[in-house]
């Protein structure tokens, strides 16, 4: 009973918020803290990035560069947390950025911030399933020193890396609970599994002065202090994902508490088994130089193999970070077809009354999930033109993330956070300095994650993500003149509309709508 109640009272101040339920809300805040840790997938993240780090500065920017951007990233989750305990709704941060905007305003912040919250999903698990794809075909090289995966074996595995996500999302979505809970188990397992192979396997052991002061940029091309701020994407990209779990509000039971905590908890939770994931790595890291001339451009493997002595040792560490792969990409698979769902419903992506469907026998947004698949498959042809085209994946997926947290964050506060005053998941007085720290933050991380790992560069190893963040950018501009202009008015609601609505209290479903004919014209 307590249940049924509950669903109906998410279900009812969800409908009060301009939305009817359709999806089963059957995620536990643990499940959704699993999903959250899943898309950062900190090993993982940490593993497919490490050449940027071992580039820009090696050991300081490595260890202290995600200490740093793990701090800053606890801030900015608990300023949308903070935001999602008001309004837990699938939209996210689109929807608060309309919610906490001026009615004049509302349309077009919530249409800018859809659509960057849109592409930072789609190239989040564009860059986890690409370089799980990489990381794969890099398994053969420690068998084969010479092996170099050519363009289109690196598509075709991509490929059969997302394929197989789509199809867990859309035949297994009931077992999405339990995958999540694995996630965090298998995690930690892995994490506890390589710490103590790697510290009682190594030959060779580096002293705790190298481990975490030992700062080499000269690989980089870069100015030496530079360096290290172009080095922050790689805690920076793995720390993104936390944001994009506020697209399962409408799965989980009392959203407005569990979503939240979930956020948090996630992000303190993956700063945590990064650094257990990165000192030990760190104390028995080979030569640089030969990492870095790796022809896979995924030095892990050859960490592991040197260090265990044989490619059989080295592959069974890596394949626990393979496995936290297959558990990252189909979490983000799912936080972006909810997104992309929750986006199209509101009117604002072309087709969206295609995208908005949920499949009444499976309980998913089918076509969400084949139209986010196709666009990141149709994305990864980019590596045809460029080398680096993971360096741009990533850029273009940190820079629209952290821009559509930032947006929300900052008006909220230029309206004197008059709208989080009765947050279940209050900041208190410590609001306003949380919240300009975490938006000066993410300017600075839009200029950063813009630049090359290395100079010089060409055209083959360019950092193409601006040119990304531009061809879509165009594509909302011209949806938005031709269609959206005139007919997207944002969320069915206004702020003043859902301003009774106090999480946690009992809402009249019966009465929920403000204005059902307002509400069923929009649909």
């Amino acid at each position: 009973m307590r249940q049924g109640s509950a669903d109906a009272n998410a279900d009812a101040a969800l409908a009060r918020m301009g939305y009817k339920s359709e999806l089963p809300r059957n995620l536990s805040m643990l499940s959704i803290l699993g999903l959250s840790f899943a898309i950062m997938a900190a090993p993982f993240g940490l593993s497919t990035t490490l050449y940027i780090t071992l580039t820009d500065g090696q050991c300081v920017s490595i260890i202290w560069g995600w200490v740093l951007v793990t701090i800053i990233s606890i801030g900015i989750a608990a300023s949308l947390a903070e935001i999602c305990a008001v309004y837990p709704t699938a939209g996210g941060v689109y929807y608060w950025s309309a919610m906490l905007s001026t009615k004049e305003w509302a349309p077009m912040m919530s249409f800018v911030d859809g659509w960057l919250t849109l592409v930072g999903n789609w190239t989040v698990t564009l860059s986890i399933t690409f370089s799980g794809g990489q990381l794969i075909l890099s398994a053969i090289s420690l068998w084969n020193e010479d092996f170099v995966a050519n363009a289109w074996q690196t598509i075709l595995m991509f490929w059969a890396v997302i394929w197989v996500c789509a199809m867990v999302n859309i035949f297994f979505s009931r077992w999405l609970d339990i995958i999540n809970k694995v996630c965090i188990f298998w995690t930690a397992a892995s994490v506890v599994i390589i710490l103590i192979t790697l510290l009682t396997m190594a030959d060779h052991r580096h002293d705790g002065a190298y481990v975490f002061g030992h700062y080499d940029a000269s690989q980089s091309g870069w100015p030496s202090g530079w360096a290290f701020f172009v080095g922050l994407l790689q805690a920076a990209y793995t720390l993104t994902g936390y944001g994009m779990v506020a697209a399962m509000c409408e799965e989980v039971q009392n959203p407005h508490r569990e979503v939240p905590k979930a956020i948090v908890l996630s992000v303190v939770a993956a700063g945590i088994t990064g650094v257990v994931y990165l000192v030990p790595i760190l104390f028995v890291l080979p030569d640089v130089k030969t990492l870095l001339n790796v022809a896979s451009g995924q030095p892990i493997g050859l960490v592991f193999k040197t260090v265990t002595g044989s490619a059989a040792g080295g592959f069974g560490l890596l394949f626990l970070i393979l496995g936290i792969l297959m558990f990252a990409g189909i979490g983000a698979l799912t936080a972006a077809s909810r997104c992309t769902y929750a986006f199209a419903r509101d009117g604002a992506i072309p087709g969206f009354r295609i995208w908005r469907k949920v499949n009444d026998r499976l309980d998913v947004p089918v076509y969400a999930i084949l139209l986010s698949t196709v666009i990141d498959c149709l994305l990864g042809l980019i590596f045809f033109g460029s080398t680096a085209a993971f360096n741009s994946f990533t850029g273009v997926a940190t820079i629209c993330l952290s821009t559509s947290y930032g947006v929300p964050i900052l008006i909220n506060v230029i309206r004197g956070r008059q709208a989080v005053k009765e947050s279940t998941f209050s900041l208190g007085r410590f609001g306003y300095a949380i919240n300009i720290v975490t938006v000066c933050w993410i300017v600075l991380a839009v200029v950063l994650f813009c630049m090359p790992v290395s100079l010089p560069v060409d055209a083959s190893s360019m950092n193409y993500a601006s040119v990304v963040f531009a061809g879509f950018a165009a594509i909302s501009i011209t949806w938005y003149v031709v269609y959206a202009r005139k007919h997207f008015t944002g969320p069915p609601v206004t702020s003043e509309d859902v301003a009774d609505v106090i999480p946690g209290k009992a809402v009249d479903a019966e009465n929920a709508y403000p204005d059902d004919a307002t509400l069923n014209e929009k649909k």
